[in-house]
């Protein structure tokens, strides 16, 4: 699930990224365009992860979550989903 949070006075917007998937440790990758620098993701109690992260306004960002260093995801609830030079997609936000 994707949260997005607007504020009258920033430049930016806050989005709470939510994911429930069986693993130890997920992390989201590609936000603004950086896929090499991750944002980890907290662990609940009830086994979902979640991470709250700003974003400027009027922005579109690519990204995926990596789920124990091996498996890359999309989440389902992105606004869409495009196509990577991979040969398969990526989630998208726009703001």
């Amino acid at each position: 699930m994707i949260e997005k949070k607007y504020f009258k006075t920033k430049d930016y917007c806050k989005v709470k990224f939510s994911f429930s998937t069986e693993a130890n440790k997920v992390e989201i990758l590609g936000l603004n365009s950086d896929w090499k620098k991750s944002i980890i993701m907290s662990k609940k109690k009830d086994g979902s992860f979640c991470a709250d992260v700003n974003l400027p306004k009027a922005s579109t960002h690519e990204f995926k979550y990596l789920v124990d260093k091996q498996t890359w995801l999309n989440d389902p609830e992105a606004d869409a989903q495009e196509q990577n030079i991979f040969g398969t997609t990526n989630s998208v936000i726009s703001l």
